[in-house]
């Protein structure tokens, strides 16, 4: 009889197992059911073009992301979804194709995210890291080669890349938009956009493996800078756990690099009217191809408006920020781009987060000159590579160190985004940084 009693509470439990399964062919989102790929191996499933807001088009343009329209039946997630309008993506300097989002598709119905997972059970409870694309605010995507999920996903995380809007499209403020919005703001719907992907992946991520209350928000360069936007913005609070910065910040040394809503605002202006663009309803008329050709002094840039975006050094100082610990880092070669400066910003942003809150910073300094063009150093963008292990999709002659330097990178990011604290067994100690600068490792 006992024996009996252990075979059927044996086969409850397999059938409970065989129950909580993943079944990547039939994902239940609260927009509807989705199906995606496998990777060649079998390993990992893959979802690509998840919509995760409406198509910003039309009426939409220059708004707030508005819910994803839900669908019937399964939708098929497996081809890329377009990235975002920008200038066709071409190599230049030491940045090569695997650096460039995919020539096609580029649309302005772009909000779009991936996920890979290698989770077994629906249930699994995975940390997940949400990656934010570089690109100068202007360009990139969710799909560019080097930010492939498949190594990260097989190390335990639910990884997810997310289209965002760019440009003008995302970043333009003038007094007609900020006249339509409640809160009389304009700009930012780069960030609206990431902040709606950071709801859509606390809502859903748990139908995909990943655990809801354990999100790594990441990224580098714009990306980076996206990251720091999050951590000052009032909009985003509770929406994710951990956060890594990679080269980029709102701040230089101890200045604001991003604007205020009014300079914003004027600088909009001008745009239009050296556009000959006379309203907001002809600027919403005009084609998205024409949009793109409209010339626009500088970088288009998250915008300080105190409802997005708050300034990141008063927003500190008054111990307001979203208080999760922080991986933060520089490239040797990012003084190419941002001067000498970029040790001081990092420096600083790391005794901020330090002083001003209760999490434990993690600082790095990259100096790894990737091998085949030497001439160009450790370069802005050269290490997310290595933390995203994905050198195999790299065409470079990389030679065991360099994988050995990803492993350790990748391990790192992946022990952060599942405990907050980097460290793990085999791996050197990184200790937390201290406000005397005394604990920055260096890869």
């Amino acid at each position: 009889m006992k024996r009996c009693f252990f075979i059927l509470l044996f086969v409850a439990s397999l059938l409970q197992s065989c129950n909580n399964s993943f079944d990547y062919t039939k994902v239940a989102t609260k927009n509807g059911l989705l199906s995606g790929r496998l990777s060649s191996d079998g390993k990992v499933k893959i979802f690509m073009g998840i919509p995760y807001a409406a198509a910003p088009v039309g009426d939409l343009r220059w708004r707030a992301p508005q819910p994803a329209p839900a669908w019937e039946g399964v939708r098929q997630c497996t081809d890329n979804p377009p990235s975002a309008i920008q200038t066709p993506p071409r190599p230049m300097m030491m940045w090569s194709q695997e650096f460039m989002a995919p020539e096609e598709p580029i649309s302005e119905d772009c909000l779009y995210l991936n996920v890979w997972t290698a989770a077994t059970k629906a249930d699994e409870q995975l940390p997940v890291i949400v990656w934010i694309h570089g690109g100068g605010f202007s360009g990139g995507s969710g799909t560019v080669p080097l930010y492939d999920g498949e190594e990260l996903a097989k190390k335990g995380v639910v990884y997810v890349t997310i289209n965002y809007r760019l440009g003008l499209l995302g970043f333009l403020a003038t007094p007609e938009l900020s006249a339509e919005n409640p809160n009389h703001v304009s700009g930012n719907y780069g960030i609206l956009d990431q902040i709606a992907a950071l709801k859509w992946v606390k809502d859903n991520i748990a139908a995909f493996g990943g655990n809801p209350d354990c999100i790594t928000i990441a990224g580098q360069s714009a990306g980076s800078m996206s990251v720091n936007c999050l951590l000052v913005s009032p909009l985003a609070k509770g929406l994710f756990h951990r956060a890594i910065a990679q080269s980029g910040s709102l701040i230089s040394g101890n200045r604001p690099i991003s604007g205020t809503l009014q300079n914003a605002e004027q600088t909009g202006t001008k745009i239009l009217a050296d556009a000959n663009i006379p309203d907001l309803a002809a600027l919403r008329a005009l084609p998205s191809d024409s949009i793109l050709k409209i010339k626009a002094p500088g970088m288009m840039s998250p915008v300080v408006d105190n409802v997005v975006v708050s300034a990141a050094e008063t927003t500190y100082n008054a111990g307001n920020q979203n208080d999760v610990p922080l991986i933060l880092g520089w490239n040797s070669g990012d003084t190419l781009l941002f001067g000498p400066s970029i040790e001081n910003t990092y420096k600083h942003w790391g005794e901020l987060q330090l002083t001003k809150g209760k999490s434990p910073v993690y600082m790095y300094y990259f100096d790894h000159t990737p091998p085949g063009e030497p001439n160009f150093g450790a370069f802005h963008s050269a290490e997310f590579g290595y933390t995203l292990h994905t050198l195999h999709l790299w065409d470079r002659p990389f030679t065991q160190t360099d994988y050995d330097l990803e492993e350790q990178m990748s391990s790192y990011w992946v022990n952060f985004a599942r405990t907050g604290n980097p460290n793990g067994d085999n791996l050197p100690k990184w200790k937390a940084f201290k406000t005397d600068n005394s604990e920055i490792i260096i890869f």
